[in-house]
């Protein structure tokens, strides 16, 4: 199971159903637990990450308030996606991104 750290705004905003995406740049630190998630949706060549689409159901994950196992946690069914988010959700102008 993948467990991603998220500020206590976003998790909030989540948990009241504001927030439908979260984000994480794209970096061989996050497309490496991503992979372990969602197999056959991503595909790293040389120089770019490639998105296959989503070829598996979506898979759980955990969204927690910091890194302590006894924080605020909520787990969701989500889906792997490469592209753009909203700014007012916490996504940078113009910078591609997964998002689930």
């Amino acid at each position: 199971m993948l467990v991603l750290p998220i500020k206590k705004k976003w998790l909030d905003m989540i948990t009241r159903g504001e927030k439908k995406e979260e984000y994480r740049e794209i970096k061989p630190y996050w497309t490496k637990r991503f992979e372990k998630v969602f197999p056959y949706n991503l595909y790293q060549s040389k120089d770019e990450l490639w998105y296959l689409g989503d070829r598996t159901m979506p898979q759980v994950i955990t969204l927690r308030n910091g890194y302590s196992s006894s924080s605020q946690e909520l787990k969701c069914k989500c889906r792997l996606r490469i592209g753009q988010g909203k700014e007012e959700w916490g996504a940078e102008k113009r910078k591609k991104i997964l998002y689930t």
